[in-house]
């Protein structure tokens, strides 16, 4: 590979090789570089000397001609903290999605929500969120126990439109502990729940999510039975999994 542009290289992750090469066909042909010297490099970004984001991705932004693109979203929108913008967002966000994974790499995602400012800003650089009872599974906080990175994904569908990604690392707390720290945390949040637990959060990174496929929704009142064990209640066997045999 002598000669070659780094900026050439192909990936050297575990796709399926001619998964790769069909992908490779259906993208524009690579621009041979041209002799001459080479671009100065772009300036350190403000969480360090390195650019955010995996391994992984910054190999396919160079095998997709996108590397330049992205360089730019990072030093632009990435952030190792909240802005006063964010934490208002924060602040009147009622739902957030949550992905986690396990040691092993797999992976779940699940759906959070309550009353306008249910995540908590504690500071610029650490947010709270609040764990009550459910179907105690706790794939969640399953997950964080053994791998603590966490991604947060925050949706304005009424007003704005826009989303904001807050990913850092988790640690699952008691709500004594963290309400020593913090007092200030309501005691109860909706209608008679109150936190069994807290994930509290350090915010590792913090960008926008463009709102361009993002539906604009209307919401509507409703009430709901916080807490039941009523399966009808929950949505019961909606999909229909108790009569299908495991496997």
């Amino acid at each position: 590979m002598s000669g070659v542009s780094p900026d050439l290289l192909p990936p050297t992750g575990t796709a399926q090789a001619d998964l790769l090469t069909l992908e490779f066909a259906e993208s524009p042909p690579a621009v041979a570089p041209v002799a001459g010297p080479r671009e100065s490099p772009a300036p350190p970004h403000p969480v360090g000397p390195a650019l955010p984001g995996s391994a992984g991705e910054h190999r396919l932004q160079a095998a997709y001609g996108t590397a330049e693109r992205a360089r730019r979203f990072y030093q632009d929108q990435v952030l190792d903290h909240l802005t006063e913008r964010m934490v208002e967002f924060v602040g009147r966000m009622e739902l957030a999605f949550i992905a986690t994974a396990d040691a092993a790499g797999e992976c779940d995602s699940s759906l959070r929500a309550g009353p306008p400012g249910f995540i908590h800003v504690l500071d610029k650089r650490r947010v709270a969120y609040p764990e009550y009872r459910g179907n105690g599974v706790l794939a969640s906080l399953g997950n964080i126990s053994e791998n603590p990175n966490v991604g947060i994904l925050m949706v304005d569908f009424t007003r704005d439109v826009i989303g904001l990604h807050v990913n850092g690392r988790a640690t699952v707390m008691a709500d004594a502990d963290l309400r020593a720290d913090h007092p200030g945390l309501p005691v109860e949040m909706e209608k008679g729940r109150t936190p069994e637990r807290w994930v509290l959060v350090e915010v590792r990174e913090a960008y926008i999510h463009c709102r361009k496929h993002i539906p604009r929704m209307q919401p509507v009142g409703r009430s709901r039975p916080w807490g039941t064990d009523d399966a009808r209640g929950k949505g019961g066997d909606y999909f229909g999994a108790k009569s299908v045999p495991a496997g």
